[in-house]
């Protein structure tokens, strides 16, 4: 098994996207503020429980994998090489591709205005690093131990190249489908 997943960049994917059966890795909210066409919507989170659709996937056409910048469908693409399930990531993801001026479709509610996930967890984890700081200092020092968490989790996510933080956003109403 190789730890780096085949990559596509824009150019070729929008060449040979007709090949694929494109997957988008992103959250229902995030997937649905615009998707490249004809991609199916299976968050990262639940690749595992999914492993017999995107095996017979993988079988009759090959699968592209999509999220916003090209992260977590590489991290997707390497669960699946785990599970003997061959899988091509998009380099840049739907940012990549939209930039390059290709279409992206939406649901038929119209698109949502979601952040990237990515910048959830910035705002989320630089606002508790603040509260930790600022009850630290007005009142008890015990709360700068939420700043020292925070940080914590950061080095680890940075370490292990997961986020727990972002499983857990994923999960607030905003982030999931109408």
């Amino acid at each position: 098994m190789s730890s780096n997943p085949a990559l596509l960049d824009v150019g070729q994917a929008h060449t040979r996207h007709t090949e694929f059966a494109i997957v988008d890795v992103r959250t229902p909210g995030e997937y649905a503020s615009g998707h490249l066409p004809g991609a199916l919507n299976i968050p990262l989170d639940r690749i595992a429980r999914s492993l017999p659709e995107l095996r017979r996937a993988a079988e009759e056409k090959g699968l592209l994998l999509v999220c916003a910048s090209g992260t977590r469908s590489q991290n997707a693409a390497r669960t699946l090489a785990g599970h003997g399930i061959p899988a091509t990531s998009l380099t840049g993801g739907t940012s990549s591709w939209s930039a390059h001026g290709h279409p992206l479709d939406y649901p038929a509610g119209g698109p949502r205005n979601v952040w990237a996930m990515e910048r959830q967890v910035r705002l989320t984890a630089g606002s508790l690093v603040l509260l930790g700081l600022l009850l630290g200092l007005l009142a008890h020092p015990a709360f700068t131990l939420l700043s020292a968490g925070i940080a914590g989790g950061l080095v680890f996510s940075a370490l292990t190249d997961t986020c727990g933080m972002a499983v857990a956003l994923g999960r607030l109403p905003f982030n999931r489908s109408r």
